[in-house]
């Protein structure tokens, strides 16, 4: 790969790369440094006069995910070096930056990753065709011959790929097609979340940097929208750098690739992304030269702004009653004629999907409500609670919860108007309105919080139950106007994003030329601060603001969208709760969760403050691969921890209520899998003996009394104490084994409730047919391990295979569902009382032993201590 690259980005390429990022860059910094003063401006006149709309009635979290990470597991990955696959351990932080690792201990050890990737740009596809598809687009003018061997072998039938236009292209391959949805919801909130990287809270850098860009790229005759514009402003450069860079290196360099297509294809891909790293460390560099001049510069300027603020405000509102004359009567003729009959039909297809999906973010909120709130009126406890709200508090960020609410926004769809506007595809709205659905998500979440820890402290006594439900119904109520307010400015950015740059790239061959002449109606010291082109772009935007604002105004009326009309303005209606805003994030598992000692230890080591922040980091996702010996299967990648999850992640999945016991929780995970239940149908897959014990357990139950269960009984005691006490009151391993097993079933009968020990108290007639089939069988047991030695270990497994059928199940044992079927119960039942019985008579024949024979008592006493 090595060679491929530096034969083809000889010492000529790269300076060709370097002198057209300079040109970029250079054109770049004169935009950037006049709007930088403009931005400075408008956010020292904002500061001073005020402003903005109304105020939200939810709560902000400042850091959604301290101490979080979104998901972890093992994928199956694509080698490019050395054209394998290979398993991986995939490990995504609050940053949404997606590392790789050789293993999971890798991870946890803290050692470098192999890989990492940064997902701005990105698409995830889940079809081999598609990806062919978008790899045709990347030659398009090379004519060779089509290779008949497919593309990429892929290890299993369910592929993730990830593309990029300019970089590298990732695959991995998920196990079932569950795991492969899931994964495919995370990598597309990581590309989300990358996508919408610049920061709304900088109020001069951001904006300086957006109209820059726009301003360059009118510059160049693109006036719609621009998907590549995602990521950090690094990207964003190297983005618009490559836009003009890679087609003429693609001419110089694509004559020169040899062999089929799909290895063309497949080298361009390669040299693209050596280009792409190449030319974002030179615009990193360069922007970071840039801020740092703008920002040396900034002290000055605002000391002038603030003394000259009415002046330049002033000189500002006449020149734009100028530009207004000029324009607006060709504006209105553009509005009229190609505006406004379109109106209407793009505000509809984008409320329609929009709105379901705000809809959507209710409805799943309100849901896992319910849910908590069924759970605990079904016997749940404090600690139950703080589990639950732990999972709730990051509901926002679950990419698999959150996935039906983002697909209805995903049927967006601007059919026949995206070549009139110039709108090369509804992505960028898709994805502005799911950054606006999980903020709002959040909000809701961190609102309910603070409620109910505030009802909680002071109504220790009140059920739980209906404080939940006061706290959801004054959340519910301040979601629906928050989102009615945010859907209502998102349709209005919306329409400007598509009308805006049509009806600029329509008048601006007319207007440009008239507008220099307004330039002299500036002073010379304002005119750092007054922008012809800007004032030109904001007259277009009133003119245009007007129609879109009546438009949105009108729809709010319509109750099918749930949207309030803007006379319905409530401001500090509830400022009690804004105080509550001030509070930090509630741990809900540490003031409301079990302590752990060991957890206490581990803290207080020194030195290991990394690796035990990396094994204490909470997951937002509760799905993870547990590594080791005897747990990677082929092809295996991230695996359900079966009854440990409080709450279903998936819409269906577990909708009834689910409880969890703390023990099964800490339990290892080999102890977890095999405590889910077995019914007829799995019986058959235990080891050998248990399934057709269970048939002979119920044919004796149905059997009448006869003598010889008696004289069975006796015997199978007699040969229990035999083997159990060798030559010389030596314990023989025969005997070992089954006190062992004698032990196992008197420890479940005590753990047995109350209520199934009165059902064993009112079953005498059926005790004792149960003691006869008990004592027959265990002779044949016992003789069947001393005439086959060999077979005592696989005895011993379907022994303790059988004694786990008979442990009373104090949770969910059903993973999807969390219900225990009364087929099993009964079973279960039955196999307890089987048992009791078996024990009660083993005791009582033992007492009688020891009257006779002290030295046997003694050793059977000693034995069972030792055990």
């Amino acid at each position: 790969m090595g060679d491929l690259i530096s034969s083809h980005l000889d010492e000529g390429k790269r300076e060709i790369i370097t002198a057209r990022t300079a040109e970029v860059l250079d054109e770049f910094r004169r935009l950037y440094e006049q709007q930088y003063a403009v931005a400075l401006f408008n956010k020292v006149r904002y500061d001073v006069e005020g402003g903005g709309g109304p105020q939200p009635q939810l709560l902000h979290r400042k850091v959604p995910l301290e101490n979080k990470s979104i998901f972890s597991g093992m994928l199956l990955q694509f080698i490019e070096e050395n054209k394998k696959w290979r398993n991986r351990f995939l490990f995504v932080p609050d940053s949404y930056r997606i590392s790789y690792y050789e293993s999971k201990q890798a991870h946890d050890r803290g050692l470098q990753p192999k890989g990492s990737i940064n997902c701005a740009g990105y698409k995830v596809l889940i079809s081999l065709d598609k990806y062919v598809e978008l790899l045709d687009t990347s030659l398009p003018d090379v004519k060779a011959k089509a290779s008949s061997s497919p593309f990429l072998k892929c290890a299993t039938q369910y592929p993730l790929i990830l593309w990029h236009p300019y970089a590298r292209h990732h695959y991995f391959c998920a196990a079932t097609e569950k795991e492969q949805e899931k994964w495919h919801a995370v990598f597309q909130d990581c590309i989300r979340h990358t996508n919408n990287g610049l920061s709304e809270e900088c109020k001069i850098q951001t904006p300086a940097f957006t109209d820059a860009v726009r301003l360059y790229r009118q510059a160049q005759g693109q006036y719609g929208t621009w998907d590549m514009m995602c990521g950090v402003p690094s990207q964003i450069l190297a983005n618009l750098v490559m836009e003009k860079l890679l087609p003429e290196l693609r001419d110089l360099i694509s004559p020169r690739l040899k062999g089929k297509m799909q290895e063309r294809q497949k080298n361009w891909t390669l040299i693209a992304d050596a280009v792409y790293s190449l030319v974002q460390t030179q615009t990193q560099s360069l922007y970071e030269a840039i801020v740092q001049s703008c920002e040396e510069g900034r002290p000055p300027l605002e000391a002038s702004i603030r003394t000259d603020m009415d002046q330049i405000i002033t000189s500002k509102e006449h020149v734009t009653s100028k530009i207004r004359a000029l324009v607006l009567p060709k504006a209105e003729k553009l509005l009229k004629v190609s505006i406004e009959p379109y109106i209407s039909s793009i505000l509809e297809a984008l409320m329609e999907p929009t709105s379901r999906g705000f809809f959507e973010v209710r409805d799943v909120f309100f849901r896992e409500l319910v849910d908590m709130s069924k759970n605990l009126l079904n016997g749940g406890s404090k600690e139950k609670l703080g589990e639950y709200m732990e999972k709730i508090s990051m509901l926002a960020y679950h990419p698999v919860k959150m996935q039906c609410c983002y697909e209805k926004v995903e049927q967006l769809s601007l059919e026949g108007l995206q070549q009139r506007f110039d709108v090369t595809s509804p992505s960028v709205f898709v994805q502005r309105a799911q950054i606006l659905m999980r903020e709002q998500m959040d909000d809701a979440v961190y609102t309910f919080e603070q409620l109910l820890h505030q009802s909680l402290e002071g109504h220790e006594e009140e059920d739980p139950c209906k404080i939940i439900q006061r706290s959801q119904d004054r959340v519910i109520k301040k979601y629906d106007y928050d989102s009615s307010t945010v859907r209502k400015r998102f349709f209005r950015e919306a329409l400007l994003q598509i009308f805006i740059p049509y009806m600029l790239k329509q008048l601006s061959p007319s207007c440009s030329a008239d507008l220099p002449r307004f330039q002299e109606l500036i002073f010379e010291d304002f005119s750092r601060f007054i922008l012809i082109e800007n004032i030109f772009e904001e007259v277009v935007l009133q003119t245009v603001m007007k129609d879109i604002m009546m438009a949105v105004k009108e729809a709010a009326v319509q109750r099918k969208h749930n949207l309030y009309r803007d006379s319905i303005v409530l401001t500090n209606s509830d400022p009690n709760l804004h105080l509550l805003g001030e509070n930090p994030s509630i741990d809900w598992a540490e003031e409301y969760g079990e302590k752990s000692e060991v957890d206490g230890e581990h803290e207080s080591e020194e030195g290991d403050s990394a690796a035990i922040k990396r094994r204490r980091m909470k997951q937002v996702v509760s799905m993870i691969q547990v590594d080791g010996p005897g747990t990677t299967l082929p092809n295996e990648s991230c695996l359900e921890v079966p009854s440990v999850q409080k709450i279903p992640e998936e819409k269906g999945e577990g909708d009834s209520d689910i409880q969890c016991s703390s023990a099964l929780e800490k339990a290892a995970p080999v102890k977890e899998e095999v405590s889910e239940p077995l019914s007829k149908e799995t019986a058959p897959d235990l080891p050998n003996g248990t399934a057709p014990k269970l048939d002979k357990q119920e044919a004796a139950l149905k059997s009448p009394h006869d003598s010889e269960s008696k004289l069975a009984i006796e015997s199978a005691i007699q040969q229990i104490e035999d083997a159990v006490q060798g030559e010389d009151g030596e314990q023989s391993p025969d005997g070992l084994a089954l006190v062992k097993n004698e032990k196992t079933i008197r420890i479940k009968v005590e753990n047995v409730s109350p209520l199934k020990e009165d059902q064993l108290a009112s079953t005498a007639n059926q005790e004792e047919q149960q003691i006869a089939l008990s004592s027959a069988e265990e002779p044949a047991k016992v003789e069947k391990n001393i005439t086959n030695p060999k077979q005592e270990e696989q005895t011993e497994v379907s022994e303790n295979s059988s004694d786990l059928r008979l442990e009373p199940q104090q949770h969910g044992t059903d993973t999807d569902s969390g219900f225990q079927s009364p087929a099993n119960e009964t079973a279960e039942e039955d196999e307890l009382q089987v048992a009791a019985a078996a024990t009660e008579a083993e005791q009582e024949k033992r007492n009688d032993s020891e009257k006779g024979g002290e030295d046997a008592g003694k050793g059977v006493d000693t034995l069972t201590t030792q055990t």
